[in-house]
């Protein structure tokens, strides 16, 4: 086993996800690059936190990202450092800065132009129609020149049919802009609702583009997970799905699951291998879907260039991500490849929220057998105990009750 030690920016609970996967696989101490002392890190025993102040602006990230690695390659030279990330923005930033930290770091993502084709989900639609993926009807207002005199929206296409959701085509122009009424997703239902919302993201100054998308019908429980890894062979060597049963409705994080059940679903797990492998792509990759309740097809919406925050299904369904990343970029032998098929019940809320809103009488049953079986979340740690962190956890997990009773008070057909 060669010696390491991750670095991983952010402090949320999808950084404190890896961390975990890496302490339980090899008892390493990750270090967390993070400006803020958020309450999924605050407090744990398996993590170094490294202040800084700054690390949500790009450039003084990257100083201070090579002054660090510069460090501890000093202090011990033969170590490895490997660094993670898991949002869209930050992945961009190491992408983008490649070269100089691989200086000292081991950057397990994608090349930087296949980042920004699976990122942009024009691009997007366009190369899994290609593959043979089914994708929603979208349209996409191009806000580059929203700044200038005159501009206006393009008209929306006729054959658009409402209601939609709108969204950044790529999260990562849009993951630090802070304007009034900001929303992660937006339900629309009519053009007015549209062109409103066009208005104020040119005013927010936003100037990327935007998607507007034919809504699946359906609540929480149609969308579907698929995490994959791509070697260093190009070969997808982890694959992984799960059944979303709620997804948080807090506007800022709107969309994230915070429910699943794992389970092997080769309709969607086949074509994402085949997405993946058709390209240049290499590391992590996260696929949001939706089944559509009439007709029973999968709809891809989106894949992100990461392994995203709710990585922790995939050890619970009985592989450890890590594992895989660490065996390929570190000691340079890729797993051959897996499917975890483990069927686990994946939830950062308390037992009887869930069960609020899950309305069907099968997959209740189903949710309410693996409750008894023991839910798993990254931060029910037996190894980060202590009763600060019993603390942080659980004000975490009654806070859900009162985000929930205020903006998704009841379950209904939608989702929204």
């Amino acid at each position: 086993m060669t010696m390491f030690q991750p670095v991983i920016l952010g402090g949320d609970l999808g950084a404190y996800a890896l961390a975990r996967e890496l302490n339980d696989a090899y008892g390493v101490q990750p270090i967390l690059v993070t400006a803020y002392n958020p309450s999924a890190i605050r407090d744990s025993k398996i993590i170094t936190r490294h202040a800084f102040d700054k690390a949500n602006e790009e450039e003084p990230l990257v100083e201070e990202l090579l002054r660090l690695g510069a460090e501890l390659k000093a202090a011990n030279p033969r170590r490895k450092l490997l660094l993670l990330a898991n949002t869209d923005w930050r992945i961009h930033v190491l992408a983008s800065h490649r070269d100089e930290l691989e200086q000292y770091y081991v950057v397990p993502i994608p090349p930087l132009e296949v980042i920004d084709q699976v990122s942009d989900k024009q691009t997007f639609e366009r190369l899994a129609t290609a593959q043979g993926m089914p994708v929603p009807k979208s349209f996409y207002e191009d806000f580059s020149a929203a700044g200038s005199a005159g501009w206006v929206p393009q008209p929306t296409p006729a054959d658009l049919h409402f209601p939609i959701v709108a969204k950044p085509a790529d999260s990562s122009q849009y993951e630090n802009l802070i304007f009034e009424g900001r929303q992660k997703v937006y339900r629309i239902d009519t053009d007015a609702q549209l062109q409103q919302l066009w208005a104020t993201l040119a005013k927010a100054g936003f100037r990327g583009t935007f998607v507007a998308q034919e809504l699946i019908e359906g609540d929480d429980t149609g969308m579907y997970s698929v995490t994959a890894y791509v070697d260093t062979t190009g070969t997808v060597s982890l694959l992984c799905s799960a059944h979303v049963l709620l997804e948080e409705h807090h506007p800022a994080t709107l969309g994230n699951p915070c429910a699943m059940i794992t389970e092997p679903i080769d309709e969607i797990l086949e074509p994402a291998k085949r997405f993946l492998e058709s390209m240049p792509y290499r590391g992590f990759a996260n696929f949001d879907v939706k089944r559509d309740p009439h007709t029973g097809r999968f709809y891809f919406l989106e894949v992100n260039p990461r392994i995203g925050r709710n990585s922790f299904y995939v050890y619970g369904a009985g592989v450890n991500p890590m594992e895989v990343l660490v065996s390929d970029v570190i000691e340079g032998h890729p797993m051959a490849a897996r499917v975890a098929r483990g069927e686990v019940l994946y939830s950062i809320i308390p037992n009887p929220l869930l069960l609020r809103y899950v309305t069907d009488p099968e997959l209740k049953a189903q949710v309410k057998r693996l409750q008894k079986a023991g839910r798993i979340s990254p931060q029910r740690n037996p190894k980060d105990g202590g009763f600060k962190r019993w603390l942080h956890l659980t004000e975490s997990e009654l806070n859900q009750y009162r985000k929930f009773a205020q903006y998704y008070p009841k379950p209904t057909s939608t989702g929204f």
